[in-house]
């Protein structure tokens, strides 16, 4: 599990263009950020995301509902790192969900990284937005696909070393 901000702040990135011609990229920095939340089960593709407006505590426990109503029928490992909102004493667990936390600084541990990487190149590279609205449409449009596709996500967040069992992944 883990959340990623998309706003109307961007990087330019390197593009292709012919000879001789310097391409235009167009950048701005301006600071509104809606956030996306995803817990995904790599052995399978399954995934959970919500856009929320926030990065915090309150989004969080939304989020947490949703995977919760989502897993009814299952008992859920969510696995993510110690943001502050993570480990909030008004952090509300769901009875289905048991959290455990990755080792500190160590984001290349978490599958869900890898979501985000595929979302910024394939849908926020070198754009500028004019409001916050574009940004989450952008989204929605960039991650439909994916849910579309489990083994997409599968081939973007499984990793043979994570020793999921076939009795789990099943």
């Amino acid at each position: 599990m883990d959340e990623a901000g998309f706003g109307r702040i961007n990087k330019p990135k390197r593009c292709w263009c012919r000879k001789g011609i310097r391409p235009s990229i167009p950048c701005h920095h301006v600071r509104e950020y809606i956030y996306a939340y995803a817990a995904v089960f790599p052995a399978t593709g399954d995934l959970t995301m919500l856009i929320l407006p926030r990065s915090n505590t309150v989004c969080m426990n939304i989020f947490l509902e949703e995977v919760s109503r989502e897993m009814a029928e299952k008992q859920v490992l969510l696995i993510m790192d110690r943001a502050p909102w993570h480990a909030s004493g008004a952090l509300a667990v769901p009875d289905n969900i048991l959290v455990e936390y990755l080792l500190p600084y160590s984001p290349e541990l978490n599958p869900t990284e890898n979501l985000w990487d595929e979302i910024r190149e394939k849908g926020f590279r070198n754009e500028a937005f004019a409001s916050l609205e574009r940004v989450k449409d952008k989204l929605s449009d960039t991650v439909q696909p994916l849910f579309r596709n489990k083994d997409s996500i599968r081939s973007l967040t499984f990793r043979s070393w994570l020793n999921i069992p076939d009795s789990i992944a099943n």
